[in-house]
């Protein structure tokens, strides 16, 4: 047995030991889990993938009188919440700019949104902020507009309500005779494609599965910066059926997370356009998970082939909510470039950068290792919701 501040003291003494998940997973089918606990102390995880359910909440400040009260916000013409107080704003990452056609010319393009101006903010570039409002005694201006940065933006933190889906459905068209336009990217006729999104065995709770360690105060990196854990995120399922490795065989687990965009990289935080379905962003994600004992080395040890994927269908099942699963697909076959459904090769696409997701742990690696990232004690963990 290990505490997190033992772990923190080695941390601090350059003694810890740490590896990456992919190295873990090596690792423990070496030595075995028991050793492995001994000898290794922190498992660094990473993914890199489009999760729209994230955004910016920010503050313009008041920078010039009058004043003004925010009852409307535009960031390069993407409409913001402004229902909050009289400078905020949030910025969801699937809003799409005013005056897209949507899906009028199907399939729609998508080309700017939430998620853009969030890319644009992170790499220096200068937006556009608009503000209308009804006057009042305290806020008597009406409106006004000015180019910004990211700096001139009193407070912007990325604030994401569901990122890290633990499992996730792999994709297919079953039974449309046309391309179907989805969040999952587009599906081709008779399932001659399977689309997926995670990073497998690197994959932040693959390595965690019941989340003993993460929760609420958790430190992770978070779009090239430090960020943190808020507790469990929207649409998350604590008790799904598992296999007898522990992961879930479905959906389940998702996180909600924040983080201070003025320190994060726009290496890791890049936006999407969906062709005929709309915005998203690819959210870099690492989550450290500490070799408290022999049962979580066992768990960090995960390898591609232990992680069963549900295969559905999105031309008739996903849009009636029937939960019919076609099969369960390893991910090391899914990683292989195709897998068979009744004697049908299919083909297999990544939605989530491997290649990516592995620097990110590797990243993370660095910083513990320097002495510059500590673990931090959940306050309360997201395996107690």
């Amino acid at each position: 047995m290990k505490t997190i501040a033992e772990i923190n003291e080695r941390i601090k003494q350059g003694k810890a030991v740490v590896l990456t998940a992919e190295e873990m997973t090596k690792a423990v089918k070496e030595m075995g889990p028991e050793k492995a606990a001994k000898e290794i102390d922190v498992v660094t995880t990473g993914t890199f993938s489009p999760m729209c359910s994230s955004g910016m909440l920010f503050n313009i400040g008041q920078t010039e009188a009058p004043t003004l009260r925010a009852s409307k916000m535009w960031l390069n013409d993407v409409p913001c919440c402004a229902g909050l107080a009289a400078v905020d704003g949030f910025l969801g990452v699937t809003e799409v700019r005013e005056g897209d056609p949507l899906n009028k010319v199907f399939p729609g393009e998508f080309r700017y949104g939430g998620a853009h101006v969030i890319e644009d903010l992170i790499a220096g570039r200068k937006v556009k902020l608009r503000c209308e409002s009804y006057t009042t005694d305290c806020y008597p201006k009406k409106s006004f507009e000015r180019e910004i940065t990211l700096q001139d933006l009193k407070y912007a933190e990325m604030l994401n309500p569901r990122n890290c889906y633990q499992n996730y459905n792999v994709a297919v068209n079953e039974h449309a005779n046309r391309v179907l336009y989805t969040y999952m990217g587009a599906l081709r006729p008779h399932m001659q494609n399977a689309n997926f999104a995670t990073s497998g065995e690197l994959s932040p709770l693959f390595n965690d599965p019941y989340c003993k360690t993460i929760g609420l105060g958790t430190r992770i990196f978070l779009g090239g910066g430090v960020g943190y854990v808020l507790g469990a995120g929207t649409q998350h399922v604590p008790h799904p059926k598992r296999n007898e490795k522990g992961i879930p065989l479905t959906a389940s687990g998702t996180l909600m997370l924040k983080g201070d965009m003025k320190k994060m990289s726009d290496r890791y935080i890049r936006a999407n356009s969906l062709l005929g379905y709309g915005v998203s962003l690819s959210v870099g994600v690492g989550i450290p998970i500490p070799v408290l004992n022999a049962e979580m080395a066992q768990f960090t040890g995960i390898g591609n082939e232990d992680i069963l994927m549900p295969v559905r269908d999105y031309s008739r099942d996903y849009q009636s909510l029937n939960p019919r699963i076609i099969r369960h697909v390893s991910y090391a076959e899914l990683v292989s470039g195709s897998f068979e459904i009744e004697g049908k090769k299919v083909e297999a696409h990544p939605l989530t950068s491997y290649h990516r997701s592995l620097e990110i742990a590797e990243e993370l690696k660095k910083w513990i290792e320097k002495g510059e990232f500590l673990l931090t004690e959940p306050v309360e963990t997201v395996e107690s919701y």
